[in-house]
């Protein structure tokens, strides 16, 4: 008899790493005791930011040589190599290797801001001088499409796709995953984002006055801004049904997707979260449930007062209640990792739902009164009451993404 659940998406495989850990058990016991690696950037301009644990390219495979991880004689720069260290964790995870994906139709679908793009100011400074720096970094741009990059050294064949929607990207990329898998355009997908720090944009973000000069507050009442963080967050996901031939472990699935564009302004989110009550209304809807179904919500909460109260009132007028569910934000455990935010705090919904229960928002110490619901504090820890969660994004251009995330079934 077939199982009604072999049609729906389902996530056999987590990995993530960023300033809070290098792997997902690392990343759940720093958010359960609250342990926050927040340091200075090198540009006292930008004030704290969270940056990833260093870590050696030749481990980031198992055993495969450090050839892999070179395009052309040129090393495989930071953003590519935090994507190949979450994949490789996910990967494990859903006991997958190598010799099998070679085997699939598996798709790639990444999101990111920048990808590194950035970073290569001494160049361009050099160029406009009227030197002739080294081309090394020009090569490098060029080959730093990361999904095609990820694709070329795992040897695998399927659709790709990076998804280049801001801050929403991350999310993004997981919904667009969803809708391969159901229209068998791949047999299992490897989704998520990663994004490395940025002085560029960093800059970007300090000229809007956008930057706390402390760690962020997300809807704490005196909050003042954000800080950017790094990393990646990666998601296998796969059709139920091949997951359980192949004897999987289903780690939770992915029930709704949803998203919206306020077309309101260039950076500022619309105030009443137009776009933002428009893409969870959707993902909702696809995954068939009412507002008293979520369980836990992990809000975009980047800390700056403009999309705290946008995110709360649109959470407000779709009829979520002042205390229930559970309502936080990871920002301040991980920073504003751009387009890797969305995969990593779906990743972190993932795993609030399957231990049953949340801690609160990692900088707030005082809630913020004047925002229509109540946020879960740093002090207090929440059981769950269902394994539903909704994980959504902010982003700029006005672009809303919204997932409905199950947990695992006992």
């Amino acid at each position: 008899m077939r199982n009604h659940n072999d049609h729906q998406t389902a996530i056999t495989g987590l990995g993530c790493i960023c300033s809070a850990g290098c792997d997902t058990d690392t990343l759940w016991q720093n958010l359960s005791q609250r342990t926050v690696n927040c340091r200075q950037t090198p540009d006292p301009l930008f004030g704290p930011g969270w940056s990833a644990p260093l870590f050696s390219v030749e481990n980031a495979w198992l055993e495969r040589p450090l050839e892999l991880f070179t395009l052309h004689g040129l090393a495989a720069n930071r953003t590519i190599q935090l994507t190949l260290q979450a994949i490789h964790e996910a990967m494990v995870e859903a006991g997958l290797s190598l010799e099998f994906l070679q085997t699939q139709r598996v798709g790639i679908a990444l999101g990111t801001t920048v990808g590194c793009s950035f970073n290569n100011e001494t160049y361009y400074a050099d160029w406009r001088e009227g030197n002739t720096p080294e081309q090394a970094p020009i090569r490098q741009y060029l080959e730093a499409n990361l999904a095609e990059t990820v694709q070329r050294i795992l040897g695998i064949v399927g659709p790709r796709a990076v998804i280049t929607n801001a801050c929403a990207s991350g999310t993004d990329a997981i919904g667009l995953a969803k809708i391969w898998l159901e229209q068998d355009l791949c047999d299992l997908v490897l989704a998520g984002g990663a994004d490395e720090i940025s002085r560029l944009a960093c800059h970007g973000f300090s000229s809007l006055m956008l930057f706390s000069q402390k760690p962020c507050r997300p809807f704490d009442q005196g909050r003042d801004g954000l800080n950017l963080g790094e990393g990646a967050g990666i998601l296998v996901m796969e059709k139920e049904a091949t997951a359980r031939q192949r004897h999987a472990t289903i780690l939770a699935r992915v029930k709704g997707y949803g998203a919206a564009g306020d077309a309101y302004h260039p950076t500022a989110p619309h105030p009443q979260g137009r776009g933002l009550q428009q893409a969870i209304r959707q993902a909702m809807a696809e995954a068939e449930i009412s507002v008293r179904d979520i369980a836990l919500i992990n809000a975009h909460g980047t800390g700056t007062r403009a999309n705290d109260q946008a995110e709360t009132t649109a959470l407000h007028a779709l009829g979520f209640q002042a205390t229930q569910p559970a309502i936080i934000s990871t920002k301040g455990l991980t920073g504003h990792t751009l387009g890797a935010a969305g995969a990593i705090e779906a990743i972190l919904t993932i795993l609030a739902l399957n231990h049953g229960y949340t801690t609160g928002t990692t900088g707030c110490s005082t809630p913020d009164p004047q925002l229509p619901v109540t946020i879960l504090p740093e002090s207090a820890r929440a059981t769950l009451t269902g394994s539903l969660g909704l994980s959504q994004s902010l982003a700029f251009g006005g672009n809303n993404a919204a997932l409905v995330l199950a947990g695992r079934e006992e």
